[in-house]
């Protein structure tokens, strides 16, 4: 096998090696929980589920780190706004929350829409404010190594200096002289203004809660820092895999990347990115009125279409959502499940024994398209071409090829997760009723057939449609499923 991935860094698709044999560590920004998960968040971390999944079916052990961000400058505002701007009905008074309890409840959120498309739980999720220390010792060493610097006018902000480090700028290609200044603190105390905060200094109006004692005095850490502790702690110096948004490049990773270089680190031997999720060609944005956000789509349609339609694109490149792109990702959802359905009864029905189907190995075609920078739209060819396969194999009573053909889409399934997307809660009792009351209804379509009474039989057929159940005639008797949304 030849794992071979798409690295921002050097601008090219290059052989995967691990730097521990068997072994695979990645990394990808998590949230910054300062309100619900948007489509973006979901799309990243179906795409980096989707690596690891991958990584493990290749033999490697995965271990996964994937942050959460509970102290930002947009949590606390977003605190301090519900402190004076948002009025309760029930309790007649301003509503107030704490930033950390804002943090958290927006963090649940992010949980549940991972949960229910799913996404698997990452080896480690560690919180930002739960690593201060290690974010001190990282500082002071970019400090004792010239890289950083106290604010000038003794606010208590520390700095890293960009022009100390002289690759600075060279995983998004750019020039130092061409970069924007960096908005992320008072420009009076830097020594230029694209120098980036690594500690910001309690300012007036600042939470107490929102500060930490160090070194510097009083304050809580800039964005860029936390995530360089974090992984590190948990991966060590050097690791495989840093992932996350495209949008992220600069100048989150980019930041990252200079100012744990510069403390001595190897960091990230891979750096990958995911693309946007655009709406009709054009960014998503909430002044325009042109979004859906994960929630919306859930109300649409099914855990497993959305998620099916999610990571459906090559992971680096744009996914355009239109209104009809859910029905087309069910459409797709529903032939796969149809087949399924369709082979488990008929391989049950053969010898009277329940289907099963172990896990095995993927198709060939499908193992060299993830191979290949995960190169998940020629995996769904496989996967479709096997169910239509899969159905011809069914048509002509070929049941070994059927039941491989099935033994084949199930692996595909959990390999690419759309297995484990959250199922609608189904009541046992009344699935087993609703089999009994089908099957009734099935055996007395096919007297009416017998008896060539056609319009008794295309009316039990619409009745049964009207309810949502899907009526297939095959050369072994009609099978029927759900229609999915």
């Amino acid at each position: 096998m030849t794992l071979r991935f798409y690295d921002t860094a050097s601008a090219e698709v290059r052989d995967f090696v691990p730097l521990e044999a068997g072994k695979a560590s990645v990394y990808y920004c998590g949230a910054t929980v300062q309100g619900m998960p948007h489509v973006g968040h979901v799309r990243s971390a179906i795409a980096f589920d989707q690596l690891t999944r991958w990584l493990e079916y290749r033999g490697l052990r995965v271990t996964v780190v994937r942050n959460v961000t509970d102290i930002d400058d947009k949590i606390l505002a977003k605190s301090a706004q519900s402190f004076t701007d948002e009025w309760s009905e029930e309790t007649s008074a301003k509503y107030a929350e704490e930033w950390w309890a804002l943090a958290y409840r927006y963090e649940q959120e992010f949980e549940k829409a991972y949960e229910i498309l799913g996404v698997q739980r990452p080896t480690y999720e560690p919180r930002a404010t739960g690593h201060i220390p290690e974010m001190h010792a990282l500082v002071q060493r970019l400090i004792d190594r010239g890289h950083a610097y106290p604010a000038l006018d003794d606010s208590g902000d520390v700095y890293f200096d960009v022009r100390s480090w002289s690759r600075y700028g060279s995983l998004t290609r750019q020039n130092i002289d061409d970069m924007q200044a960096a908005p992320d603190a008072d420009p009076r105390g830097k020594k230029d203004p694209r120098d980036f905060a690594l500690w910001k200094g309690h300012k007036d109006g600042d939470p107490d809660t929102a500060s930490w004692a160090s070194p510097w005095g009083a304050g809580r850490p800039g964005w860029h820092l936390e995530c360089s502790a974090m992984v590190t702690k948990y991966l060590g110096d050097r690791f495989d895999i840093h992932g996350g948004g495209l949008d992220l490049r600069f100048p989150h990773h980019e930041n990252e990347m200079a100012q744990s270089q510069a403390a001595g680190d190897g960091f990230a031997n891979f750096w990958m990115h995911n693309g946007m999720v655009t709406y009709e060609g054009e960014k998503m944005s909430k002044s325009v009125g042109n979004t859906i956000s994960p929630a919306e789509m859930l109300d649409l349609a099914s855990p497993r279409v959305v998620r099916y339609y999610l990571g459906q694109a090559h992971y680096r490149s744009v996914l355009d959502y239109r209104p009809t792109s859910l029905q087309e990702a069910a459409a797709a959802v529903e032939r796969i499940d149809g087949f399924i359905s369709r082979a488990a009864r008929a391989l049950a029905s053969a010898d009277g024994t329940p289907y099963f189907a172990g896990h095995g190995r993927v198709p060939e075609a499908f193992e060299a398209a993830m191979d290949d920078d995960l190169n998940v739209p020629q995996a769904l060819a496989v996967l479709h071409d096997t169910v239509r396969a899969g159905n011809a194999a069914l048509t002509a009573g070929e049941l070994d090829a059927a039941r491989q053909a099935l033994v084949s889409v199930t692996d595909m399934l959990r390999v690419l997760g759309i297995s484990d997307a959250a199922a609608p809660a189904q009541d046992e009792a009344a699935n087993e009723a609703l089999k009994v009351l089908v099957e009734a209804q099935l055996q007395a379509r096919a007297q009416a057939r017998a008896n060539k009474d056609w319009a008794a039989s295309d009316a039990i057929r619409d009745t049964l449609a009207a309810a949502g159940i899907v009526v297939e005639d095959g050369a072994d008797g009609a099978s029927w499923s759900l229609k999915r949304d």
